[in-house]
């Protein structure tokens, strides 16, 4: 009998990104549809070609159709994964998906309004074109749901903290599963003290105690806390109502996200050509990515206590040894050390033996989808 296989969607605002995984979580097959609603192109592994992708609908239709060409109809799926961004106060686990978990998901939709309505497309097509298939979403958010009421709640008044005004944290999908995978990489327990970096084009970090998040450096949306790719990271409130009063809200929206960041100061937003430009601003650019990482890991130290290990995670935490480097060097009151040859090859564990333990841990955020998933199923069955 054919192995049953786990279907895991990841829908953003212009695609759709697909990976289909067996027993063990080994990945089969992986497929995506770029630039919905425009040139659309579709990819499956190394293959590339223009498709018709007018909506999330098509995308959805077509992704199933080459599954299915390359033998993987919907028949062979025991369920379908969905990588929801906010879940919001109430959403705080995985979850089977039903009316009433669209319904919550949907209710997010005026808090995460670049997110949840793009999952939410994903998930109504997928249930349209294969109505049998159990389907699971599993949030960004949920992993930070055991910080304390102290460290999510804004201190403005309650009225407005009623429409959902608190941070939230996001990237937990990449830290629970990073959190699951840490102990068999250093070869024992995990850490109780955990300082867990996400770090690409979206950048954020976490403070874990016992394997429990206890402090997040994004907040309401993913524009907070660290420097990015394109977002600005944390900045002043009344900064950011100067910028709506000059350019409006849908301006000031725009240059908060998307023109700010790495590309605001350094004229790319990938760290890659960062690197290699060479130019004063693009030096700049870098250091002030190193120094609000460092400068942010020092409150989430603070929020648990102490500090007992170091993970990177992410394009550019796995990849780039000169970041790593320097935040780690900034972290040196701490007792974090690195081994420069470990570092430079990318090594699992690049701490230079010291108190501090200091990892990367490459993201694995679909696989660990599909077994959260594959529990879920399981676990209703």
């Amino acid at each position: 009998m054919t192995e049953a296989a786990i279907f895991v969607v990841n829908a953003g605002s212009s695609s759709v990104k697909v990976a289909v995984f067996g027993a063990e979580e080994t990945p089969l097959l992986t497929l995506s549809v770029s630039e919905i609603g425009g040139a659309a192109r579709l990819k499956l592994d190394a293959m590339e070609r223009a498709c018709d992708a007018p909506d999330h609908e098509a995308a959805i239709g077509l992704i199933l159709g080459s599954c299915e060409e390359r033998g993987f109809p919907v028949a062979r799926f025991s369920a379908a994964g969905h990588r929801v961004v906010h879940g919001g106060p109430n959403l705080t686990e995985p979850v089977l998906i039903d009316a009433a978990a669209i319904a919550e998901i949907e209710a997010c939709v005026p808090i995460a309004p670049l997110h949840n309505l793009h999952n939410l497309a994903a998930i109504r097509a997928m249930r349209r074109r294969a109505p049998g298939l159990p389907q699971a979403a599993v949030f960004d958010t949920a992993f930070h749901a055991t910080n304390p009421e102290v460290a999510v709640r804004y201190a403005i008044p309650a009225s407005e903290a009623a429409k959902g005004l608190r941070r939230y944290g996001f990237h937990g999908i990449s830290y629970a599963s990073l959190t699951e995978r840490l102990p068999g990489l250093l070869g024992r327990p995990l850490p109780a003290r955990l300082l867990a970096f996400h770090l690409g084009n979206g950048a954020s970090l976490c403070a874990i105690r016992e394997g429990r998040s206890v402090a997040s450096s994004m907040g309401y949306s993913p524009l907070d806390g660290l420097t990015m790719g394109t977002r600005s990271g944390q900045i002043d409130g009344n900064a950011v109502l100067r910028l709506a009063e000059d350019h409006g809200i849908a301006g000031a929206a725009r240059i908060l996200n998307r023109e700010s960041g790495l590309l605001a100061l350094g004229g790319a937003s990938d760290m890659r050509a960062l690197q290699a430009a060479g130019t004063a601003e693009a030096g700049f650019a870098v250091a002030h990515f190193c120094y609000w990482a460092v400068r942010h890991a020092g409150s989430a130290v603070a929020a648990m206590g102490g500090l007992d290990a170091v993970a990177f995670t992410g394009g550019i935490g796995e990849n780039d040894r000169d970041v790593r480097a320097r935040i780690c060097e900034g972290l040196g009151f701490l007792g974090v050390t690195v081994d420069a040859e470990a570092n430079a090859r990318n090594a699992p564990r690049i701490d230079a033996g010291g108190a501090v333990a200091v990892a990367i841990v490459p993201a694995e955020e679909e696989a660990w989808i599909a077994a959260v998933t594959r529990r879920l199923v399981g676990g209703a069955a």
